[in-house]
């Protein structure tokens, strides 16, 4: 686990003594509004200070230890005192990375609510504690620290079935994704939507931070032939939603059907521009491969490349997704290239062990360049010094690959040594309808 913070604490102290020095200081009362389908739980507070008192309050806020400027969907629903739970019986889809801002579980928050019953959890890939591998097989158990079933959507099935959600009145999803559309989580959250619309319960989403902000759209576009549970939802590699957004989009898109009554609870003070080092939240390690806040930039830059055979991206170690390098290209050569391309806000050094050569990686939380182009260039690159296809074998090999890119046509380009550029000029058009196409569903400016 890596903490941005290792202590919070609230600022309700700096500011009382500003208040009671100056009476002028005033406090705005919250209201919110709910929405059934498609709909918002929200709360805005207004603050407003004398002039005056501007440099008082930021030297005071500066020796009191930070707080987290984020207020998370679960934060805000109980805040609210759970009130679109109330009476209700609650199945929480979730895993270790379902927390509030505080580093409290949602399984525990909920189980402890007065008014509501948590009855079920639900747990996608990688398990509850986000310590199962990728791609393996998580199984049914029992939750230690609620004492609830937890029923697999990793195993037999990916949608939870009818017997699952029997007696359910709401299902509730709260984890944190990152930002890319081969992630499952989202998979997950859309399976599960279908399951709450077949079953006639509403959908709730607790709505979280993508880490990569909400400025990108970045990558290839998905083929309808290659939809799969590593991409489950027609969005571009980097769509620059939240897990909230993405639903209300999915469901008004019919792209889960049926449609579901589906309630988005939103964060306050999360803004597009914010990538999760200006959140003043802590990281959960969503999946072992995703250890730090900065890992997901890395995992679009260089995920999609891991996934062709020979290609190492440091996965396994302490440098997961940091790392493009293999054993026919050489060090130095395949740097000087990244390096060429004068990609902004990335960075390179060279690489090498256990045989492997090729770069390190250093990437900026506020890096400007595109961050999926920098795969196509190492595929590019790598191709170039094989001495065969980096796609041998037969075509069901690659099919994951496939799934994660969207499309087969990248093996024919790379194949043909169709230019990286032109390759990533087809994407073009279809992210440019995208962002137009999800302005209705954004929450957040």
């Amino acid at each position: 686990m890596h903490l941005n913070q290792s202590k919070t604490r609230p600022l309700f102290p700096v500011v009382a003594a500003i208040a009671y020095l100056v009476p002028k200081l005033h406090l705005g009362t919250p209201d919110f509004a709910v929405g059934s389908s498609g709909g918002t739980l929200a709360a805005e507070r207004g603050r407003s200070l004398a002039t005056p008192l501007l440099a008082l309050l930021l030297f005071l806020a500066l020796l009191a230890p930070a707080r987290a400027q984020v207020e998370l969907g679960i934060d805000v629903l109980k805040q609210h005192q759970f009130s679109i739970l109330q009476g209700k019986r609650v199945g929480l889809v979730t895993n270790h990375t379902g927390i509030d801002s505080n580093g409290v579980k949602t399984r525990k928050i909920l189980a402890e609510a007065k008014g509501i019953r948590l009855v079920a959890l639900f747990a996608p890939e990688h398990g509850l504690d986000g310590v199962v591998g990728a791609g393996k097989y998580v199984a049914s158990r029992k939750d230690k620290l609620t004492g609830l079933p937890v029923y697999s959507l990793y195993g037999p099935t990916r949608k939870p079935t009818p017997a699952m959600l029997k007696g359910l009145d709401v299902l509730v999803y709260d984890m944190q994704d990152i930002g890319s559309r081969s992630y499952t989580y989202i998979s997950t959250m859309a399976k599960c939507m279908e399951a709450a619309g077949e079953a006639g319960i509403p959908f709730v989403v607790l709505d979280r931070p993508n880490p990569l902000g909400g400025l990108r759209v970045e990558g290839p576009p998905m083929e309808p032939q290659w939809i799969s549970f590593v991409g489950q939802l027609p969005v571009p590699y980097v769509h620059g939603m939240t897990s909230g957004e993405l639903a209300q989009m999915a469901n008004a898109k019919g792209w889960v059907q049926p449609k579901c009554n589906l309630t988005v609870v939103k964060m306050h003070n999360w803004q597009r521009g914010m990538t999760w080092n200006q959140t003043g939240l802590h990281w959960i390690a969503t999946s072992p491969n995703i250890p730090y806040p900065t890992s997901p930039f890395y995992y679009v830059a260089t995920g999609l490349a891991g996934e062709v055979e020979g290609i190492e991206t440091g996965c396994g170690g302490p440098e997961p997704f940091q790392i493009a390098a293999s054993k026919w290209t050489d060090a130095g050569k395949f740097t000087a290239y990244l390096r060429s391309l004068h990609l902004r806000g990335i960075s390179f050094s060279e690489y090498a062990r256990n045989g492997f050569q090729g770069a390190r990686i250093h990437i900026e939380p506020d890096a400007q360049a595109d961050l999926c182009t920098l795969g196509v260039y190492i595929l590019a690159a790598a191709q170039k010094a094989a001495p065969r296809s980096l796609f041998t074998g037969s075509p069901g090999k690659y099919e994951i690959f496939y799934k994660c890119y969207g499309s087969d046509s990248i093996r024919k380009e790379i194949e043909r040594g169709v230019s990286p550029a032109k390759i990533i000029s087809g994407w073009a058009a279809s992210n440019v309808r995208f962002v137009s196409e999800r302005k209705p569903f954004l929450l957040y400016p």
